[in-house]
């Protein structure tokens, strides 16, 4: 199946979560995650999948992505990046930082740690892994595996300018709330497509990024969609089993 373009934020809302419970507010603490990844509670992934748009006779390649949640002071955010625009791979897209498992990598959370680090320059020391979700196949070949942990500050960050266009944060309550999570689908002579969306408005996460950043922020919204909004709504079904 050969790939069609389309613009997801275009595309109609099917449906809305409104009709689930958001994640309690004592399973987003620091302590109330720990608590949550030493359990071992019966849950189930969600049901939409990423069905390959083409062939893929190989097998999938292996990747990791950091989940950060860094601690702020009012409350647990999601670091996100934006991806640059001449990218082969999910090119201008949010997502979390990660990539390809190399030779070297020890294993997920090596390869998570490690890519955290080349694209915002996050120091590994800073990250207190909690454990992972289940991986997740990718419409494009990807079998990635999401790595959460917690991101103590103080910390910098140094974004690599040949990957990441953007660094920002999300409040993980609004990422937890069904309430925010949009089914949109795609419909093409070749058939139909649904997936996950998060739209986050610009405005209310400049409080977390630079003056420099928040002067180039003119309005909209932070499009969260496809693989990355799949792994997260996959993070609410695990904290609210």
């Amino acid at each position: 199946m050969t790939r069609p373009v389309f613009e997801p934020e275009t595309l109609p809302v099917e449906a809305i979560g409104a009709d689930l419970p958001p994640v309690a507010a004592g399973r987003l603490t620091p302590d109330g995650l720990r608590a949550r990844f030493e359990q071992r509670l019966s849950w189930t992934p969600e049901p939409i999948v990423e069905a390959p748009w083409r062939d893929i006779h190989a097998d999938p390649r292996v990747a990791a992505v950091l989940v950060p949640l860094v601690v702020r002071d009012n409350g647990l955010t999601v670091l996100l990046t934006q991806r640059a625009d001449h990218l082969n791979d999910h090119a201008g897209q949010v997502s979390f930082p990660g990539g390809r498992h190399e030779p070297f990598d020890a294993d997920a959370t090596a390869t998570a740690l490690r890519e955290a680090q080349e694209e915002v320059g996050l120091d590994p020391a800073r990250v207190e892994i909690l454990g992972a979700l289940p991986d997740y196949l990718t419409g494009t070949g990807f079998r990635v595996t999401p790595v959460i942990g917690l991101v103590h500050p103080p910390f910098t960050l140094k974004a690599d300018a040949l990957e990441v266009a953007e660094v920002f944060e999300v409040p993980l309550g609004f990422l937890m709330n069904p309430a925010h999570h949009e089914v949109r689908v795609f419909r093409w002579e070749g058939g139909e497509r649904r997936f996950f969306a998060m739209p986050y408005p610009r405005a209310a996460s400049a409080e977390h990024n630079s003056r420099e950043d928040r002067d180039h922020q003119t309005g909209g919204h932070h499009f969260i969609w496809g693989a990355t909004a799949a792994m997260l709504r996959n993070f609410y079904r695990f904290l609210s089993a």
